[in-house]
């Protein structure tokens, strides 16, 4: 592929749905000009899932120097505060930063900014895991809310828990947030975007592939620690093979709900996406990636 004009002085930021190809553009940037490749993934950032996040195997990080992949215990706690503060010393580098992931949170903390909220105490987290995610959503604002996916638990959570420790909501924080650090205009930001049709198609044959890859064997390794009240275990593709190798379901219906499960993972990526990444370039993988 042609690489597009790309500033080398600039760090380049690569966001895009599951499966759409952008590990494989940001690898292409990095031999072509040079550059360290930075993981913008939160499931990508835990140590007992290389095949399953489908995390850049061996033999891609041996052709290029690659960060914040797999340096995380499965049962740390991790978030993008965690990840901004890995991620600053990567700025002012020798090497020019090239962010890839599909983790919007990451890049708006990045490129937005990020309130300095205090960490949430053990009793509040204990609390809150006990809680439905239902209950956990009508004791939050409507502000808030109307920022947040509520359907994704952990973002629920973790607006209930901020309210829950400081009593203010996550939205009074967010509108005190400091400037960001790394302003878009900084940077050479692109936004990876695909048709539904395409994409699923990518979806299914990747997951066959990690199948191949060794998936299974992760999945038995992790047997015994498997918690899916913890994050890394909630990573696509996860519960549904460790429901397999539990004998609770066949390969086939596994593969099935993990396609399920990655496709609306991405409507809700690419929804992020339309909404936040106005000013992004886009890019059309079935042309250029």
């Amino acid at each position: 592929m042609t690489l597009p004009d790309i500033d080398p002085d600039k760090p380049v930021l690569i966001a895009g749905p599951t499966a759409s190809g952008k590990s494989a553009f940001a690898l292409q940037i990095a031999e072509t000009q040079g550059g360290v490749i930075v993981n913008a993934d939160a499931s990508q950032v835990y140590d007992c899932w290389r095949v399953v996040t489908a995390r850049p195997s061996v033999e891609e990080e041996a052709r290029a120097p690659h960060r914040l992949y797999g340096h995380i215990r499965f049962d740390e706690t991790y978030s993008a505060g965690h990840w901004l503060r890995e991620v600053l010393p990567l700025l002012n580098g020798s090497e020019r930063p090239i962010i890839v992931g599909g983790t919007g949170l990451y890049f708006s903390a990045l490129t937005e900014g990020m309130a300095d909220i205090p960490a949430t105490p053990p009793e509040v987290r204990a609390k809150g895991d006990r809680l439905s995610h239902q209950d956990l959503l009508t004791q939050l604002d409507a502000e808030t809310a109307s920022r947040i996916d509520v359907k994704n638990r952990a973002r629920v959570q973790r607006a209930w828990e901020v309210l829950t420790a400081t009593g203010r909501p996550l939205a009074d924080w967010q509108d005190a947030t400091p400037a960001p650090a790394l302003p878009l205009s900084n940077s050479t930001a692109f936004v990876i975007s695909s048709s539904k049709e395409w994409l699923e198609a990518r979806i299914r044959k990747r997951f066959r592939k990690m199948i191949e890859a060794g998936a299974l064997d992760e999945i038995e390794a992790m047997r015994d620690l498997y918690d899916p009240a913890l994050p890394s275990c909630k990573a696509i593709g996860v519960p549904e093979l460790m429901r397999y190798v539990a004998g609770q379901t066949t390969l086939e219906e596994a593969e099935e709900a993990a396609a399920i499960s990655t496709r609306q993972f991405a409507k809700r990526q690419r929804t992020w996406f339309r909404a936040r990444m106005k000013a992004w370039h886009e890019i059309l993988p079935e042309r250029d990636v």
